[in-house]
């Protein structure tokens, strides 16, 4: 149950739902790399600065709670776009924060909207996109990341060491503003999901969380976030504190880890629509494995040698996440798609400000300024990681193009 478009709209729908989730991606991303600035200008500690990031996983894991009782009874591209808009003032008021109580509160009201946006981009892709071809088009929408990571980051650095750590969100602001002009000419109205019956206010979701298969998806997709999450808020003061690369250089790290993954994730998603989305989405993430185990440990090294290990980590860690979210989105039916897909981003929040907080209480900086128990973060990560490459099998994908090939044996 999709809706059929002709190749040119569905191409433009795609690069529409791909801006859109670059503006959101980038807005998440751009705390990493800010972090050594924010932690100067407020004056904050390592778990201050983790609470920041966290504010806003579990600001979206409420919204998305709250979301799964209504967004099934509402048109896709209305919703999708009134929470964009949304997140578009926070971001704002983010770059016009005095200080870091209400910079605090500025990310949570972000976390907010962008949890159920993140969660409406790929219902939307569910609803519009056949399932053979599932894969490649979250692929292709994944590729907000790549660029965020090759034009975004870098292009928010600069602006913040020229003009302050505001100017960031402020340019996101901007992205929001222009992608709701086009959204609103480019994406079609979605309603075939909705049910005119009168269904009491939890439902949907009570249906959704009856059902085992859904609970095993939202599982996995947990496993899959945590694992990554413990790790990636910290790479960039990892790298600055203990691997010796300077703040200027930070910009070439994702510059080029993004550029990686611009190429490689249409390769993985053309790969998994071919050779079945479970399948490939193991061999990914028991390749994911070296690279997290590389970049926790290393230690001081040249900035060629940082560069291999989180392009790496770049290319395999969020590699997963292109076939495992055609997996998870193909675990449910058409008509509970955006209360399941609000479900999960709660999850994924949950996971993501769970892993974060835990990773930010483990760490520490010794008297050199240096980052310590990171090698600990590293091994969770990793054990995390085998569990959900272990559990994506017991996922059966409902979709009614799933063909019995892309159920691994268990």
């Amino acid at each position: 149950m999709h809706t059929p478009l002709t190749p040119s709209r569905e191409r433009y729908l795609l690069l529409t739902l791909a801006g859109i989730h670059f503006s959101h991606i980038l807005d998440f991303m751009i705390m990493m790399p800010l972090g050594p600035i924010l932690m100067a200008a407020f004056s904050i500690s390592t778990h201050e600065f983790g609470l920041l990031v966290a504010s806003y996983s579990f600001s979206a894991a409420l919204s998305g709670l709250l979301a799964a009782t209504f967004v099934d009874r509402f048109e896709r591209k209305g919703m999708l776009l009134a929470m964009f808009a949304l997140f578009g003032l926070a971001t704002l008021a983010c770059g016009l924060s005095p200080g870091y109580a209400t910079l605090l509160v500025a990310r949570g009201l972000a976390g907010v909207f962008g949890g159920v946006m993140g969660a409406m981009v790929q219902t939307v892709i569910g609803d519009v996109i056949p399932f053979a071809r599932r894969a490649k088009a979250s692929s292709f929408v994944s590729a907000a990341f790549s660029l965020s990571t090759i034009a975004g980051v870098p292009l928010s650095l600069w602006l913040a060491n020229h003009l302050g750590w505001r100017a960031p969100f402020i340019l996101i602001a901007a992205f929001t503003a222009l992608f709701i002009i086009i959204g609103l000419r480019v994406l079609p109205e979605l309603r075939h999901h909705i049910n005119t019956d009168k269904r009491h206010t939890f439902s949907d979701m009570f249906a959704v969380l009856r059902d085992a298969n859904h609970l095993r998806a939202l599982l996995f997709s947990a496993l899959i976030i945590f694992s990554g999450f413990t790790v990636i808020p910290y790479i960039t003061l990892y790298s600055v504190s203990n691997v010796g690369i300077s703040q200027h250089d930070i910009p070439i790290v994702y510059l080029v880890g993004g550029a990686a993954t611009l190429v490689t994730g249409r390769l993985i998603g053309h790969w998994a629509d071919l050779g079945g989305k479970i399948k490939i989405y193991r061999l990914i993430a028991a390749g994911a494995l070296l690279p997290l185990f590389a970049v926790t440990q290393i230690g001081v090294a040249p900035l060629w040698l940082w560069l291999i290990c989180t392009t790496a980590f770049f290319v395999l860690v969020s590699g997963r996440m292109i076939p495992a979210m055609a997996i998870i989105v193909s675990a449910t039916p058409p008509k509970l798609r955006g209360t399941f897909m609000s479900l999960n981003a709660t999850t994924q929040s949950l996971a993501m400000g769970l892993a974060t907080a835990l990773a930010g209480f483990i760490i520490t900086r010794n008297s050199a300024g240096q980052i310590i128990g990171y090698e600990t973060v590293g091994y969770i990560a990793m054990t995390a990681n085998m569990l959900a490459i272990i559990f994506s099998a017991r996922i059966l994908m409902r979709d009614q193009h799933t063909a019995a090939k892309e159920i691994a044996p268990e």
